[in-house]
Formats: structure tokens, sequence, C-alpha cells
């Protein structure tokens, strides 16, 4: 069974799943994390290209549920990287980062890549939470220069927002005393204070230029959250905006307006 962003499941493959799962002949790769954690990712190759993509998935999916951006990169002449994070997919962990250990994660993945292919020019784009993963890691003194570019679709501010907003909006509760009670129980468990997973902090010292996407009609991930991280950062950036998308449908909802307006914005760095 595959997971779309919005943690819906289903059961018949896209085409462009279809690809990834039988056309691709990807290479299942596998990484260790810096807390000893067997990472998953799917690998597919072009020839005679320096040129990477990394696909980061949201909360509750898989590498599968972006198959879309996997296909378009690689037909325009990039590998890809599509990774799990850590528990999703066949990534082991016993809890879900948010962002934050995800985004140290991912640095493992472009050394991983670096290691294949010192001229590696890579491009990393996020949807949802993992959005969050690409800016927090925009920021980390151990990004490679290699990364030249990230896009972020549909990222929160920080996950502790995010769930206020849920709270109100779900179950219509205060964020006190539940979300307090939640940021030490995660603290215990996973490591982290929900607060450290903060992408509006982190794009503020972005190393990197940052594309900033967003539907308009997103009711799970607000789409005020928009402008709020667009106006925090602090590198080259762009905003775009799709009419009418819901949560991690920007691309459904217009893929040429997605495509073309994402292309632009990469080829002006790789």
């Amino acid at each position: 069974m595959i997971f779309s962003n919005d943690g819906l499941s289903h059961h018949e493959l896209t085409k462009e799943e279809e690809w990834l799962e039988k056309e691709s002949k990807f290479e299942e790769v596998f990484i260790t994390s810096f807390d000893n954690l067997k990472l998953h990712g799917y690998q597919v190759l072009n020839k005679n290209t320096h040129k990477w993509a990394v696909t980061v998935h949201g909360y509750m999916a898989d590498a599968f549920s972006l198959s879309t951006k996997a296909l378009h990169y690689y037909n325009i002449g990039y590998n890809v990287l599509a990774m799990d994070l850590r528990g999703h997919g066949k990534s082991k962990g016993n809890y879900i980062g948010m962002g934050y250990h995800d985004a140290k994660d991912l640095i493992k993945w472009i050394e991983y890549i670096i290691s294949k292919d010192e001229e590696a020019e890579i491009l990393i784009h996020g949807v949802s939470m993992g959005a969050a993963t690409v800016m927090i890691a925009s920021s980390l003194e151990e990004l490679p220069k290699n990364v030249k570019v990230i896009i972020e679709d549909c990222g929160y501010t920080t996950a502790l927002e995010q769930f206020k907003f849920q709270l109100k909006k779900l179950f219509n509760l205060p964020s006190f005393p539940i979300l307090n009670i939640a940021n030490f129980a995660v603290k215990i468990k996973a490591g982290y204070f929900l607060n450290e997973a903060s992408p509006i902090e982190a794009v503020q010292n972005a190393k990197v230029p940052i594309m900033f996407i967003h539907g308009d009609d997103d009711k799970f991930v607000p789409f005020y959250m928009l402008d709020e991280l667009y106006n925090a950062c602090t590198s080259e950036k762009k905003k775009l905006v799709i009419k009418g998308a819901s949560h991690a449908h920007a691309e459904d909802e217009n893929p040429d307006k997605y495509w073309s307006e994402v292309d632009e914005f990469v080829n002006r760095y790789m």
C-alpha cells in the first residue's frame, strides 16, 4: 500500500509510480543515519550528467508518493534520489522527526551522492514535512556547497505552530496544556523539542536559493504560513501560489504552471 502526501492510502499505482516501480530500473540504496538507523532510498541514474534531484516526501508518505517529481527531473536529464524518511517506507525508525532529525538525514544522503559523484550539482525538492526538512537543512553548517537550490512545497513554519493549528481546527482545543505535555514527551522519546523543528528560523540563515510554493486552498498547512516563511528567508527566493490547490496538490492542480515556474527558478542556479 502506498500513501499520498495527505496521509490517505490508495491501492492503484499512478503512471508515475508505475514508472518508478517497474520501468525506471532503480537501485535500492541504503545509508546509516547519525544515530545508527538504516535509511533507504531509490536511485535512478541518467547517463553523462552531474545533475541530481533529491525528493523528500511528507508525513505518513514514502518515496513513491513523489514519483511525479522524480519522473519530471529524470525526464529533463537529472539523476534522481527518492528518499524514505526515517520511520517511513523502508527506512528504520520508531518516531517521526517532523523535519528536525530528517534534515540531518538529508545531509547524509547528500554526502552519499557526493561520494559517488564529486562533481554533483544537487537540488532538493520537499513536500509538506519534506518541505520542512529541506528548509531546516538550508541553514545547516554541514550542508555541502554541491547543493545549489531548494524547492519547498507547502511546508510549515514550525512543527509546534502546525500542531497548534491542527488542535484548533480539528478538535477546537487550546494548545495549553496539551502541547506543553506533548513537547516534553517528544523530547524524552525522540530527543528533540517540537519548537526545534523550526523551518522559519532556518530560512533566516539559508545558504542557498529557495522557492516557496503553496496552494491557496490548503486546509492542512495554512496558506498564511507561505508569506511568513517567504518574508523570513534571507537568501535568493521566489514565491509561487497555485490557486485552488489543496494540501500537497499544487502540482496536480496546475502542472504546467508548477513546472514552468520551478524549472525557470532551478535553471538559474543549475
